[in-house]
C-alpha cells in the first residue's frame, strides 16, 4: 500500500480520496476548506497543513483542483507543493485544465528532479463516488506503471494516452463529445416530442442502434424525468470547453460545434443554471422551441 499525499477536496476529490482510504492506502489529505478535511481525518486520513507540508512527507502527490490557476498556485505557487516535493517524489494533477497548463507544470517538476503526470478524470460525481472513473493519464511510461495500481483504486479504466499533457487533450476531447451528444440529444428528442411521441419509447427505438451511446443512457432519461440534479455541472462543462478552445486556438485548429455549445453554456449560466447537470443543456433547445421534453400526460 502506497502512501499518499491528496490536495483537494472538492464535490470529485473527496470521494476519490475516500476510495483511496478503503484500498488500504495511508493518506495525509489537504484542502482550503477544513470542514471537508475534517471528514475524511475521520475517516482515517492524516491532517496535512499546507500544500507544502503534504509534499515533503510523502513521494506520491495528488491535486485535484478546480482549473489551472488553482493548480499552478497549489504546486508551483508559495508553500506549494514543489517547494516541499523531494527529488525522485511524484506529482499526480488529476484536474481538468488546458494541457498547455500540464506542460508548464511538467518542465518546473522536471527542473526539480520531480517526476509529473496530468491525470485527469472523466464520469462527474457518481462515478468518483463509486470509484469507476476513467482516468487519462499523459506522461512517462515507466512513472505511469508505478502508480498505475494507485489510480485503479479510483478508477475502472486507466489509460497512458502520451507524454505530459496527453491526458488533457484525451479529456477535452471527450468534454466536447458529451457536450456535443447533449445538445444534438435535446434537438432529437425536442422533435419528437413536438411530433407527439413518447420521449421513453423513442429512447427505447434509438439506444440499441448508432445512434445509442453512454451519454444518450446516462441523461436522456434524466431530462424525461426531469432530475438535473448534478452529476457534472453546466459551470465545470463550460470551463473544459473554453480550455478546449483556448488549446485549439493555440494550434490554429477551428472546432465550430464546440464554439456554438460553448456559447449555449454561458447563456445558460448567465440564467442561473451553471450548477444543474450538464444535462440541462437541453433545456436551451427546449426554450428555443417552446415545448418541454417529458412523457405525456396518461388519458
Amino acid at each position: 500500500m502506497a502512501e499518499i499525499r491528496f490536495i483537494g477536496l472538492g464535490i470529485m476529490g473527496g470521494p476519490m480520496c475516500r476510495n483511496l482510504l478503503k484500498a488500504g492506502h495511508k493518506v495525509v489529505v489537504y484542502n482550503r476548506s477544513p470542514g471537508a478535511i475534517d471528514r475524511l481525518v475521520e475517516l482515517g486520513a492524516a491532517r496535512g497543513e499546507s500544500s507544502r507540508d503534504v509534499a515533503e512527507r510523502s513521494s506520491i502527490v495528488i491535486t485535484m483542483m478546480p482549473d489551472g490557476p488553482e493548480v499552478e498556485e497549489v504546486i508551483l505557487g508559495t508553500c506549494g507543493v514543489l517547494e516541499g516535493a523531494k527529488p525522485g517524489s511524484t506529482v499526480i494533477d488529476m484536474s481538468s485544465v488546458n494541457p498547455l497548463i500540464s506542460q508548464k507544470i511538467g518542465a518546473s517538476c522536471a527542473a526539480k528532479k520531480v517526476r509529473f503526470l496530468d491525470a485527469p478524470v472523466s464520469g462527474g460525481e457518481p462515478k468518483a463516488v463509486d470509484g469507476t472513473l476513467a482516468i487519462m493519464v499523459g506522461g512517462e511510461a515507466s512513472v505511469f506503471k508505478e502508480v498505475e495500481p494507485v489510480l485503479l483504486a479510483m478508477g475502472s479504466s486507466v489509460t497512458l494516452t502520451g507524454p505530459i499533457g496527453a491526458g488533457n487533450f484525451a479529456k477535452l476531447a471527450n468534454q466536447i463529445i458529451v457536450a456535443c451528444n447533449i445538445a444534438a440529444m435535446g434537438e432529437a428528442f425536442v422533435l419528437a416530442t413536438r411530433a407527439g411521441l413518447d420521449p421513453n419509447i423513442v429512447l427505447d427505438a434509438i439506444k440499441g442502434g448508432l445512434a445509442g451511446s453512454t451519454v444518450l443512457n446516462a441523461k436522456a432519461p434524466m431530462v424525461i424525468s426531469r432530475n438535473f440534479k448534478p452529476g457534472f455541472r453546466i459551470r465545470l462543462h463550460q470551463k473544459d470547453l473554453r480550455n478546449a478552445l483556448q488549446a485549439a486556438e493555440s494550434m490554429k485548429v477551428s472546432l465550430p460545434l464546440t464554439s456554438a455549445i460553448q456559447q449555449i453554456l454561458i447563456a445558460l449560466m448567465n440564467q442561473g443554471k451553471g450548477d444543474l447537470d450538464h444535462s440541462a443543456i437541453v433545456t436551451f433547445v427546449e426554450e428555443m422551441a417552446d415545448i418541454q421534453i417529458t412523457q405525456p400526460a396518461v388519458g
